[in-house]
């Protein structure tokens, strides 16, 4: 960091006392050093911590609730190619040839709840020069390690809830947007998108959880309005996963929609860090239009991901996502406290 008032204060806390806050929030649990959605990812970010952890949930193909960041990243998150379970994914692995890359696509939804709970977490990440399996799974990014990816102990959405619960923290379940279509496994079934809303919600309910104590997600609006109207304890506890940068054009339109969730019951949204922060004509790091005009209507913000990326050196040249939105400003990996600081203080 550059020497100033804000490395100085940190600098004085180096030491602690050090207490898990909810300003920290497990995202997948600590999965820069830990197989993601794995109870080791959860205990690690719970031990740094966090005192909030996240659990993506997705179905299976028995409908039960599992935690994976994605429907369909088996195959990129644990070890099923290299298991006989590989034969049931929508897309065995195709070894890479006549300059096609590798590929595989595994669901959540093309096994049960039982053959989920056989496989093994892994640092997400591929090699699409794989010409075998092996190579295919063993593709982690450099800036990440596999020094704790030995066999991850994959979690049922039932299991993070006794894990967090055990640990006395809070719960973010994020609703992952089916990468089926809905309702599931076909059009006469009653699974529909309300019915896996519910059950997220159902299953805290019957575990006997607080709603002040989860922050359920989704990236889907209508998902948070059932929510509002079925349960509406947990739905005014929800986290709308705006993405106000993915369409620059559109970015007028998502700060004026800010108005409509507000008066719709909506209490939190929860945008990528370019949807908060810009630059102003000094390339300094200030609060951007959204983030002005949610905390104008009163709107919590909660932003994701602080720590995700690679060596932040390279984040012009590479266009790396995450801090795309101030990139002139951010030359190296203390630039991120700066980042943070603007979020935490001014947005």
């Amino acid at each position: 960091m550059d020497d100033g008032p804000l490395k100085s204060k940190l600098e004085s806390c180096s030491e602690g006392p050090f207490r898990p806050t909810d300003m920290s929030i497990g995202h997948r649990g600590a999965p820069l050093q830990f197989p993601e959605e794995t109870s080791e990812s959860l205990l690690a970010g719970a031990r740094m911590g966090a005192g909030i952890l996240e659990c993506d949930v997705v179905f299976t193909k028995d409908k039960k609730l599992v935690c994976r960041h994605a429907q369909c990243d088996l195959h990129t998150t644990t070890n099923i190619l290299a298991t006989p379970l590989a034969a049931k994914c929508t897309k065995n692995f195709t070894p890479a040839a006549n300059g096609a890359p590798a590929s595989a696509k595994c669901c959540t939804s093309d096994i049960t709840e039982a053959e989920f709970k056989t496989l093994c977490g892994k640092m997400d990440g591929f090699n699409p020069n794989a010409t075998t399996v092996k190579q295919y799974i063993a593709g982690t990014p450099t800036w990440r390690t596999d020094l704790y990816s030995t066999c991850g102990t994959v979690q049922t959405l039932n299991d993070y809830i006794k894990l967090v619960d055990n640990l006395g923290l809070k719960f973010t379940p994020e609703l992952k947007t089916p990468e089926v279509p809905m309702p599931f496994p076909s059009a006469n079934s009653t699974y529909t998108q309300a019915a896996y809303a519910q059950q997220m919600i159902d299953a805290f309910k019957t575990a006997g959880i607080k709603p002040n104590r989860v922050f359920p997600q989704s990236f889907l609006i209508d998902d948070l309005y059932y929510w509002l109207k079925s349960d509406p304890a947990f739905g005014k506890q929800a986290l709308f996963l705006d993405e106000p940068t993915v369409n620059p054009a559109g970015y007028a339109a998502a700060v004026a929609n800010l108005t409509t969730y507000k008066s719709k019951g909506i209490t939190t949204v929860a945008p990528s860090i370019p949807g908060v922060l810009s630059l102003d004509a000094n390339n300094k790091i200030v609060p951007s239009p959204y983030a002005k005009e949610a905390k104008r209507l009163g709107l919590d913000i909660v932003v994701w991901s602080f720590e995700r990326s690679g060596p932040l050196a390279t984040v012009n040249a590479t266009g790396e996502y995450y801090y795309s939105s101030v990139a002139p400003a951010i030359t190296k990996d203390g630039d991120a406290m700066v980042a943070l600081d603007v979020m935490i203080r001014e947005c």
